[in-house]
């Protein structure tokens, strides 16, 4: 048996898996990288289809939806008929109609007055809403910020921001 010449190093796994491999850690990094360039082209073009979308919805506003053709409406989110939308569209359709940073409960609140059927299969809304509101941070679709009391509120992105132009002195944001 030829231990050392087909690279097995008595484990079954091969040398190609350790961890100081110059290869394998030049293909994860290419892959890191690569990772990276991607999730910050994804947020880039969710805050332009946000500004997009956001700019369709106040000309909609207004001269009416009939400006708008069946397929942009519901590109829009603003298709009105058959079934209700889902809870993250509704989180998504407030934020950008405000125009301002808004608390959980604001959110809640909007959502309740438009599409009270989409909370109803909620059992803890506010949780719900803070969750949804946390992934459109992640997504690069909202911002989070702290208001003057203390308290967290999110925003709309309608024009692409960094994280630290939102945030330039990099101060943690508080947890509900």
């Amino acid at each position: 048996m030829q231990g050392g010449a087909n690279g097995s190093n008595g484990t079954g796994n091969g040398s190609l898996l350790r961890n100081g491999d110059p290869h394998v850690q030049e293909v994860v990094k290419t892959a890191h990288e690569e990772l990276r360039q991607l999730m910050r082209q994804r947020a880039e073009i969710m805050k332009r289809i946000g500004t997009l979308k956001q700019t369709i919805s106040g000309l909609a506003n207004l001269f009416g939806d009939d400006i708008l053709g069946e397929d942009l409406l519901e590109l829009v989110d603003r298709k009105t008929g058959g079934r209700q939308p889902g809870f993250t569209k509704a989180c998504r359709m407030v934020l950008m109609e405000a125009g301002r940073p808004l608390a959980v409960r604001e959110v809640c609140e909007q959502i309740q007055q438009r599409l009270p059927a989409v909370l109803l299969r909620h059992k803890d809304p506010l949780a719900s809403v803070t969750t949804v509101l946390n992934r459109l941070v992640e997504y690069g679709e909202a911002l989070s910020v702290v208001r003057e009391n203390g308290r967290r509120a999110w925003q709309w992105v309608s024009d692409p921001v960094s994280v630290e132009q939102a945030n330039p002195a990099n101060v943690p944001l508080p947890r509900l």
